[in-house]
């Protein structure tokens, strides 16, 4: 029997995609589970991550629980797909700014420009924290990683970029001793100073598109370790996001748009 409906929105940046429920789960109805069961690319809607959205005057505040029902901190493309339901509801217009508080602290949204369903977004994401080198062993081999916060843990590879060396060494990484809460891990190639080419394997999730957050810590990992300029193109399989590291901290320039509204019927 036909117990509850819950109402979604799915968007996505760049192929990163997310579920967003904008009204409070049924009574009895656990989150972590639900997204497990949401998520699920074959017996559920499908997506990399479930955003428990609450509408607020400024915009909005927002719990992310990844596709195996982990939680996450924070999710820089996640940010931008609520921006983009949010501009489209409230009819926003360039120039209009957004924020959206996550467990990472507020992000600030500026909308840039609209093309179609496609919102453009400029992000303040906050400064990287604690970036340094580590040496790692991973399947026997001794991986030099830079290893930081953009609000939530990133762990980047320089180097490479290849399928073959994520798969090799994403997953492993990603639940290394070294990082007990999980990490998202980025391969980065610096192809020119001004250009960064990436593979990411997100925490909780696997090889995905893209990623707001590993995006902006590959390019502090290239600027800081790998010859790369502070102003860049940051380019991953789902496309590219323009990433800016100056005093004021990160700032992430990428589009988002809203596919659908859908019923999940809960049996």
């Amino acid at each position: 029997m036909l117990r509850s409906r819950v109402r979604l929105i799915k968007a996505h940046a760049y192929g990163n995609d997310f579920l967003l429920a904008p009204e409070p789960l049924p009574a009895g109805l656990g989150p972590r589970e639900f997204a497990r069961r949401v998520c699920d690319r074959h017996r559920g809607v499908g997506a990399d991550g479930l955003l428990l959205v609450e509408l607020q005057p400024s915009g909005a505040s927002m719990r992310l629980l990844n596709a195996d029902g982990s939680r996450s901190e924070v999710s820089g493309n996640g940010v931008r797909c609520i921006g983009a339901w949010l501009a489209a509801i409230d009819q926003l217009e360039p120039g209009a700014t957004l924020t959206i508080e996550t467990e990472a602290g507020p992000k600030m949204l500026e909308l840039v420009s609209a093309a179609g369903s496609r919102i453009t977004f400029r992000a303040a994401m906050g400064q990287p924290d604690a970036v340094r080198e580590v040496d790692l062993l991973v399947a026997g081999e001794n991986v030099r990683a830079v290893v930081l916060s953009v609000g939530n843990p990133q762990c980047v590879v320089l180097g490479p970029a290849t399928e073959d060396r994520l798969h090799r060494l994403g997953e492993v990484l990603a639940t290394h001793e070294y990082f007990p809460e999980g990490t998202n891990v980025e391969l980065a190639e610096v192809q020119r100073p001004d250009l960064v080419r990436i593979l990411i394997w997100e925490r909780g999730v696997g090889p995905t598109h893209s990623s707001g957050t590993g995006t902006c810590a590959a390019a502090v990992a290239a600027a800081a370790f790998g010859g790369a300029a502070r102003t860049l193109t940051v380019e991953a399989p789902g496309g590219a996001q323009h990433v800016e590291w100056t005093s004021d901290g990160i700032w992430l320039t990428g589009w988002a748009e809203v596919l659908a509204e859908v019923e999940w019927w809960q049996q």
